[in-house]
């Protein structure tokens, strides 16, 4: 089984995940007043929480840190309009000019600029009392604190923020669900996105919002079945059986393998494909989220059921490249478990930029079951792996 990373994250009201490759994700959300739930995401290697806290890991050795609630759906505070601030990206830095006009700053000593990584915060100093600007434990990338630099150009308050990855186009100074749609489609290169687990309700809401966000088109395999066989899939059930129905989406899935810019919402349950670990070799050929119930109340429980499960291997689903837990599920909060998913994504392909590349190879060849150890060209599965991995 593919080693994988562990990436989640808990908000305050809303919650989401997100998760990195060789990586798992968890991310537990707070009770809401009605209904209940909460949301966690693995991958297969690293652990992200930006709130209540921070784990960070390779699996073995974790370090934790704890940083304020946040808002789901920014990751940011910003206490004056939402806009009263310019962006740009300058390749190997970001300049983010912000308003300072009716603030009344008689110094530059009375701005404060703290960057940290991947926070940062703007206050300012005024009749005695100090009023934030900006606040932000999310930037959309890492920075490098030391080289950030700052001044003030006439009303405007200019700051410098040096990026850790100049190769990574930064659509905003935050992760949002904009920025991250956006910083996305850089980053998948056209990789398409499936995604599994039991409920093929929630499967299809978070498929079609992912797809409305990126501008990708958004595919139901419980609608392509029921539009091929004339029946719903619970009549097909009912006379064929689950292992027929299996099959059935096995080769849609096979059909849909050298698709590009889709995403994907699988059938849950004991008749979804993705279910069944011999059925895994077309969902190999995009990038895989699964969608989890857990009854987990907290981030450690949550984390101990993912590693539980990645370790396991027994349950097929863990083959999922982001994986997102959910405590309960309410429709209303479906772009916050999306918002998850891309950003876990977005970690993931970070952690190896090749792999949007090698998907596309794996479809080339064939989609063969090699996944992620891609054999040379004509291997042949039946002759068994005593062909070395290609170098690709």
């Amino acid at each position: 089984m593919v080693d994988t990373t562990i990436s989640t994250i808990t908000c305050s009201g809303f919650s989401f995940s997100q998760n990195p490759i060789n990586t798992s994700h968890l991310s537990s959300l707070q009770k809401l007043s009605k209904p209940k739930w909460s949301c966690i995401s693995f991958s297969l290697t690293d652990l992200y929480f930006p709130s209540p806290r921070l784990l960070f890991g390779n699996g073995r050795h974790l370090k934790t840190s704890y940083s304020p609630k946040v808002s789901s759906q920014s990751l940011s505070t910003i206490p004056v309009p939402s806009k009263n601030y310019e962006f740009l990206d300058g390749s190997s830095e970001v300049e983010l000019r912000l308003q300072l006009g009716g603030q009344n700053i008689q110094s530059t000593r009375d701005i404060f600029v703290d960057a940290n990584g991947t926070s940062l915060t703007i206050k300012v100093q005024h009749s005695g009392s100090l009023t934030t600007l900006m606040e932000t434990n999310h930037l959309f990338d890492k920075i490098k604190p030391a080289e950030t630099i700052w001044y003030i150009d006439d009303d405007e308050l200019v700051i410098n923020l040096k990026k850790q990855d100049p190769e990574l186009k930064w659509p905003d100074i935050m992760e949002s669900w904009e920025s991250l749609t956006l910083g996305s489609m850089q980053l998948l290169k056209g990789a398409s996105i499936y995604i599994v687990g039991d409920s093929t309700e929630i499967n299809q809401k978070v498929a079609q919002e992912l797809a409305v966000g990126l501008g990708y088109t958004p595919l139901s395999t419980k609608e392509l079945l029921e539009t091929f066989a004339k029946q719903s899939i619970d009549s097909w059930l009912l006379a064929e059986g689950s292992d027929s129905v299996s099959e059935a989406e096995s080769a849609i899935l096979q059909s849909l393998s050298s698709h590009v810019r889709a995403v994907v919402a699988t059938l849950g349950g004991q008749q979804g494909a993705a279910r069944r670990a011999g059925k895994w070799r077309h969902l190999y050929a995009g990038f895989t989220v699964w969608l989890s119930q857990t009854e987990a109340t907290d981030e450690d429980s949550a984390k101990e059921e993912a590693r539980s499960h990645i370790k396991d291997g027994r349950l097929a689903y863990s083959n999922a490249d982001v994986v997102v837990k959910l405590q309960g599920w309410d429709t209303d909060h479906t772009k916050s478990v999306a918002e998850g998913c891309l950003s876990a994504l977005k970690q993931l392909i970070l952690s190896d930029k090749k792999l949007p590349g090698k998907k596309s190879l794996y479809i080339r060849l064939g989609c063969r079951g090699d996944w992620p150890n891609i054999k040379p060209p004509g291997w042949d599965p039946s002759a068994g792996d005593d062909v070395s991995p290609s170098g690709f």
